[in-house]
């Protein structure tokens, strides 16, 4: 069997960071400012949920993480790798090689079967599956039985497992998953959420997770607050009440900006 990595050791480098980090999206008098200097780190091998409220820039942070979108200023590093300063052609490889997705939506294709969709972005790179891996991976995801399903012979949440089994099919550096649970009914979300845990205490990998849910959230082993595009908060072993006094802490700040106090 496929030996699985071992936990990183402490000192070692974040999985994913950023430092100075802005996104400015249009320019002049309407210009806004998603981002505003930026600095976060990600361990390796840890489950990390980043929140805020709506507009507070946590979609944006996680797409420059990814390489899905370029920063107006500062730095985003994989590993030891620096991705801003990279073209597009290696940014491809990146994502392809070094990053795993899933997204609200499944993104499957309706033609293939559960064990294709899973083993697509080998095939698209012309690397050959690891069969060890490959059989970890769906019994871990509780797959093996759906192997030959179509899509639309699958749950939501068995969809979403398909999709899971893909992101970590080429054992990426990081996972980037973003509301992976938004389309799911709370039994399947929680089923879902179980696996992506899984996934970092069994299999050795990193996940960040992009959610507005509290409980979701507190499947993670850390949460990190945003609020009008900065890091306003840091909670470790987060429960679904320490995350929702997080962000009633944050609303509160905000709400004398909003009454038209201290603006």
């Amino acid at each position: 069997m496929t030996s699985i990595p071992a936990a990183p050791t402490p000192g070692s480098a974040p999985a994913s960071s950023a430092r100075g980090l802005t996104k400015t999206y249009g320019s002049g008098a309407a210009a806004v400012r998603a981002l505003d200097g930026v600095d976060v780190d990600f361990a390796a091998g840890a489950f990390t949920a980043i929140m805020g409220p709506s507009g507070s820039g946590k979609s944006t942070l996680m797409h420059l993480l990814a390489g899905l979108d370029q920063a107006t200023t500062g730095s985003v590093r994989l590993g030891e790798t620096e991705i801003t300063s990279l073209d597009d052609d290696s940014l491809t490889r990146l994502r392809r090689d070094r990053v795993g997705f899933v997204f609200q939506s499944f993104n499957l294709l309706p033609m293939f079967t559960a064990a294709q969709n899973v083993t697509l972005p080998l095939e698209l790179a012309s690397r050959r599956v690891d069969p060890d891996w490959y059989d970890l991976l769906t019994a871990t995801l509780g797959l093996g039985d759906r192997l030959t399903h179509r899509p639309s012979e699958l749950s939501g949440g068995q969809q979403q497992r398909v999709a899971i089994a893909r992101a970590l099919i080429t054992r990426p550096d990081v996972v980037f998953a973003d509301e992976p649970t938004g389309n799911l009914d709370s039994r399947s979300g929680a089923e879902v959420l179980s696996f992506l845990r899984r996934s970092v205490r069994e299999l050795g990998r990193t996940v960040i997770m992009v959610t507005h849910d509290p409980t979701a959230a507190a499947y993670a082993d850390r949460v990190v607050l945003l609020a009008d595009g900065r890091i306003a908060g840091d909670i470790a072993d987060p429960t679904p009440e320490s995350v929702l006094a997080g962000l009633d802490a944050l609303r509160a700040l905000e709400a004398p900006v909003a009454d038209g106090v201290g603006a």
